[in-house]
C-alpha cells in the first residue's frame, strides 16, 4: 500500500512540475493540434493547442515507476516494467502518428492500416512477454460469474491481442474534449491500483504512478486545456490500461470498468453504420457520442464529470467481480 502510494505521490509532484516547460517547449517547436473542420465550430478557438503533452504523464509514469526499482529487486518481480513497456510501445505509435500530422498540418497521420499493424505487433509481444515470465496464465476468467476457461496459448493470445487493441483505440475515441480521457482513466487507474494492491501484485505501483501522473496532467488538461495529449498520450493510456487488467489477470474486467471507452467506440460504429445504411442520415448528432452530448448543449465539464461518474460507480461495481 505505501509503495503504491508513494509511486503515486512521485508521479503527481513529477507531472506537475514538468508539465510548464514541456508546454512551452511544445509551443516553441510548433506543436499545435490541428481541429477537424467537421468538428463542433466552437473548437475552433482550440486550433493550435500545443499537443503531444502525453510525454508529461509518460515521463512521470517513469520516474514513479523508477522509484519501486528497490521493491522490484529485492522480491525479483519486474512487472510494472513490462506493463510499462507495452504503453511505451503504444505511445511510439502515437508519437509517430502526432508527428506525421504535425508535419503534414493536417488531422491525418498514420493509416488505418498502419497503425493497426503496429498495435497487434506490440499487443502480441507483450502477451508473450507476459506468458514467458510467468505473469499470465492461459486461462480466462469471467468476471462476476466466477467462471474461469483454460484455453490452448495460441487461442488465448488472438483473443488478448483483439482486446489489447480494441481497447487501445477505445481509449484514443474518448481522448476529444478537454480533461476527458485524463479523469476517465485516472479512475481506471485508480480502481487498478487498489485490486492490485490488495492481491499484493507489484504491478500495482505502475498502477498508482498512472494515477498520480494523470492527476497532476488532468491541471492543465482540465477545460480550458492548456495542452492536449495528443495520440501519444492516449495510445500510452490504452496500453497501460490493458497492460493493468492483464496484471490482474483479469482482462475482460475492461468491459466494466471501461465502459465509457467502450459506448465512446460502440457511437462511432453506429454512427458510420446507420450513415451508410440510410444514404447519409446520422443517429447520432455527432460521434463519437461525447460530441452528441456536446451538440445537445451539455459543457465540456458536465460530460467530464458525468462520464467520470457512471466510470467510478463501474469501478465500485468491479471491485466485486
Amino acid at each position: 500500500m505505501i509503495n503504491t502510494i508513494m509511486a503515486a505521490v512521485t508521479a503527481f509532484v513529477v507531472a506537475a512540475v514538468i508539465a510548464m516547460p514541456i508546454i512551452k517547449m511544445l509551443k516553441k517547436l510548433k506543436f499545435g493540434q490541428k481541429i477537424l473542420e467537421d468538428g463542433p465550430i466552437w473548437h475552433a478557438s482550440k486550433q493550435n493547442t500545443p499537443t503531444m503533452g502525453g510525454i508529461i504523464f509518460i515521463i512521470a509514469v517513469f520516474v514513479g515507476v523508477a522509484a519501486q526499482l528497490p521493491q522490484m529487486i529485492r522480491y525479483n518481480d519486474y512487472e510494472p516494467l513490462v506493463m510499462l513497456a507495452l504503453s511505451v510501445l503504444f505511445a511510439v505509435v502515437g508519437f509517430i502518428d502526432d508527428w506525421t500530422k504535425i508535419k503534414k498540418k493536417q488531422n491525418k497521420g498514420l493509416s488505418a492500416m498502419q497503425k493497426l499493424l503496429f498495435q497487434i505487433a506490440a499487443a502480441a509481444l507483450f502477451i508473450t512477454v507476459m506468458r514467458v515470465l510467468g505473469y499470465l496464465s492461459c486461462d480466462l476468467y469471467i468476471p462476476f460469474v466466477g467462471i474461469t476457461i483454460a484455453m490452448p496459448w495460441y487461442v488465448y493470445l488472438v483473443i488478448c491481442v483483439f482486446i489489447i487493441v480494441g481497447a487501445d483505440n477505445a481509449v484514443n475515441l474518448t481522448d476529444g474534449i478537454d480533461g476527458l480521457c485524463t479523469s476517465v482513466t485516472a479512475i481506471v487507474a485508480l480502481f487498478f491500483a487498489y485490486m492490485l494492491t490488495v492481491r499484493g501484485d507489484m504491478g500495482a505501483g505502475f498502477a498508482g504512478a498512472l494515477f498520480g501522473g494523470l492527476l497532476g496532467f488532468f491541471l492543465f488538461n482540465k477545460n480550458p486545456a492548456k495542452v492536449f495529449m495528443g495520440d501519444t498520450g492516449s495510445l500510452f493510456l490504452g496500453g497501460a490500461v490493458c497492460a493493468m487488467a492483464f496484471a490482474l489477470n483479469m482482462p475482460l474486467i475492461l468491459v466494466t470498468v471501461g465502459i465509457i471507452y467502450i459506448i465512446e467506440t460502440l457511437s462511432d460504429i453506429i454512427q458510420v453504420f446507420y450513415f451508410k445504411a440510410t444514404g447519409g442520415k446520422r443517429f447520432f448528432k455527432m460521434a463519437p457520442i461525447h460530441h452528441h452530448f456536446e451538440k445537445c448543449g451539455w459543457s465540456e465539464w458536465k460530460i467530464v464529470i458525468v462520464f467520470s461518474a457512471v466510470t467510478a460507480l463501474m469501478c465500485l461495481v468491479s471491485v466485486f467481480a
